[in-house]
């Protein structure tokens, strides 16, 4: 017997987009590092990595789950920058809200005040949009 979570991720997740996946984590990475160092400082991310990791990890987990169920890997992703943004910007959607929702429970610290709700969900869009385009732009 088949199992349907597998054969339906099978449909969702194709290995050519691959290199999308790995520019998707930068791109939230580095959001997500800059937000927090212009919050901070350099010196503090640098002398407290554990910090940055709980402040990436609630958006990375987040990212894990939603983006292949939303389809950001599939097959159509990789055909087109027409298909590919939209894939990319609903799945940012409700994995920001998802990973501000994580940042909320006793497991993270950080907390989900609204103005950082609107500020993450703006810049993940805008900044994940605009990988996709630029991918396919010089590709």
């Amino acid at each position: 017997m088949a199992n349907p979570v597998a054969s339906a991720l099978e449909k969702r997740v194709d290995r050519g987009t691959l290199p999308f996946a790995v520019g998707d984590v930068l791109v939230i990475s580095g959001l997500l590092t800059f937000g927090t160092i212009n919050h901070s400082s350099v010196e503090f991310v640098a002398d407290n990595p554990l910090y940055l990791l709980g402040v990436l990890a609630p958006f990375l987990i987040a990212w894990v789950l939603v983006a292949p169920l939303v389809g950001a890997y599939s097959a159509g992703a990789g055909e087109s920058a027409k298909a590919s943004v939209p894939l990319v910007v609903r799945s940012w959607i409700p994995a920001d809200i998802l990973g501000v929702g994580l940042r909320a429970t006793p497991f993270f610290e950080g907390g989900a005040a609204l103005t950082f709700v609107a500020v993450t969900l703006v810049t993940g869009v805008v900044g994940l949009a605009a990988w996709r385009y630029l991918i396919f732009l010089f590709r």
